[in-house]
């Protein structure tokens, strides 16, 4: 990868970060967006490997992945 691409790809990557109560966070859909998955079920498909290594690597999946629902405005 070009140096350019990945530095933009960070700065998209660190402008998503959020926080919440003192911790760093980042919304898997914005994440999608970001990475170029057009559709959900695929990205879907990465978070779910992620979590698998996670537990694998023998963190809490509690501790680095939280579900929550946020209101679609219409």
């Amino acid at each position: 990868m070009k140096k350019e691409y990945i530095a933009e790809l960070f700065k998209k990557f660190e402008d998503a970060c959020y926080d919440y109560e003192g911790v760093e966070c980042w919304s898997a859909r914005e994440l999608q967006t970001i990475l170029g998955y057009a559709q959900w079920r695929n990205f879907k498909n990465v978070i779910d490997k992620a979590e698998k290594s996670c537990e694998q690597a023998g963190e809490n999946i509690k501790n680095h992945f939280a579900e929550f629902s946020k209101m679609v405005e219409h």
